[in-house]
């Protein structure tokens, strides 16, 4: 009875809703928003912050020309005359060009706004690798121009991190240690860590020098930036 007091009371008296917060705001317009809407958002969204170049340290994103680029490689200079500067060596995201370039010393940087989301290898559809978010079940696909040599440690099931700048993927990060299987090498000699190496071909189809004592069937562990041999798993 109480119950139907409060209902009969709120037909007679209506409370105005209290405005949600900012939060739960942009949580409703986001979805009311049509799947074709989200990359533009994501681009106004996006924030640019600024560097120094003495900050600058191997894996910074910076901004340059209009293009996010990765620093592969820094040195800092100080020169006998002339103003102090820093030397790299950075990959364009976009092209996959790889360039020198050098920054004064205290100048200012954009730094590139790039966002990662963490989506599944499921599986490989003709030439293109298509990759879901565990959450919304959303696919994403990857052209094999995209994905490069990565396809080498690339297996069905593995986690990765898509990178996003300006509402577009821009690359992808393998974990940095791929545990695959032996599929075909030549039979093991013992157990011991001592001996010689020899080829041995993994489930992606890779080769990779391993320890002889490695044999078919084996699981081992490898490091996915440079595609050496870490351990047996």
């Amino acid at each position: 009875m109480a119950s139907l007091r409060q209902l009969s009371g709120a037909a007679h008296h209506r409370v105005p809703a209290k405005p949600p917060s900012s939060a739960f705001s942009s949580v409703v317009q986001l979805r009311r928003r049509p799947s074709s809407c989200l990359a533009p958002l994501r681009s106004r969204l996006t924030r640019v912050y600024a560097l120094s170049s003495n900050d600058i340290r191997v894996g910074s994103n910076v901004e340059v020309d209009g293009a996010p680029w990765k620093v592969l490689e820094f040195l800092h200079v100080k020169p006998g005359k002339g103003a102090a500067f820093v030397r790299t060596k950075m990959r364009n995201y976009i092209t996959g060009n790889t360039v020198d370039k050098t920054f004064r010393a205290g100048s200012t940087i954009a730094e590139a706004s790039i966002s990662k989301e963490t989506k599944q290898f499921t599986y490989k559809d003709g030439s293109q690798f298509v990759f879901m978010d565990l959450t919304s079940f959303e696919e994403t696909r990857l052209n094999e121009s995209d994905v490069g040599d990565k396809q080498k440690w690339l297996k069905e099931g593995m986690d990765c991190n898509l990178l996003y700048w300006n509402g577009r993927i821009i690359d992808f990060d393998l974990p940095i240690t791929v545990r695959l299987t032996v599929t075909d090498t030549d039979p093991g000699q013992g157990d011991s860590a001592q001996g010689g190496t020899k080829p041995a071909t993994v489930e992606t189809g890779a080769v990779v020098t391993v320890p002889s004592f490695v044999n078919v069937g084996d699981d081992i562990l490898i490091d996915s930036r440079t595609g050496q041999y870490m351990n047996r798993a």
